[in-house]
């Protein structure tokens, strides 16, 4: 009886992990149909240029990126679209296509600056600048809380009655008697 509670058992794990198995098999199905999907698209020439116009800068002064320049009349857009699309049917590849807009109209045309040189800068400089900000912000806390630690030793050392000698109680109840103060707020 225990034998084969055993083998059923062992039958049953088995069926799961074909069931696991195939539960796998059809996600990578779908994620293989999900990719092809994207790709397909990505190949054709308007996918292409649509990709590409939105790294390029429009060169009219408007400061928008060269697929969204929507002023009326830009005298600039549709002959940078016109040399796009002439640069991917002559079978130009996409970082071609970038560095010859960059030697005719500088890398002020790329909408996003470049990773090497001094261009990465660009890309540093935002993240240590908070950092900076952040490390700055967290010394002043500490120092301010540590100032705020100070003043309350003081003022708890400075609250303690002191015993005033004779001189100095006399003395207290002369101001007290000159300015008219009973010892109350």
């Amino acid at each position: 009886m225990r034998a084969s509670l055993t083998i059923r058992s062992w039958i049953e794990r088995v069926a799961r992990a074909r069931r696991f198995t195939r539960w796998v098999q059809i996600g990578e199905v779908a994620l293989l149909a999900v990719a092809v999907c994207f790709s397909v698209g990505a190949t054709s020439p308007k996918g292409r240029i649509d990709t590409l116009s939105h790294r390029l800068m429009c060169q009219c002064g408007c400061a928008q990126l060269l697929g969204e320049c929507d002023h009326v009349g830009c005298p600039d857009r549709d002959k940078e679209l016109g040399e796009l699309t002439a640069a991917i049917d002559a079978g130009e590849s996409d970082q071609q296509i970038l560095d010859g807009f960059v030697a005719k109209y500088g890398a002020v045309v790329l909408a996003a600056p470049t990773t090497h040189g001094f261009d990465l800068v660009a890309w540093i400089a935002p993240f240590a600048v908070f950092a900076a900000a952040l490390l700055g912000t967290i010394l002043l806390v500490r120092r301010w809380s540590a100032v705020t630690g100070a003043k309350a030793t003081v003022a708890a050392v400075s609250s303690t009655p002191a015993v005033l000698t004779a001189e100095e109680q006399a003395r207290r109840e002369q101001i007290r008697r000159e300015t008219g103060d009973e010892g109350g707020f």
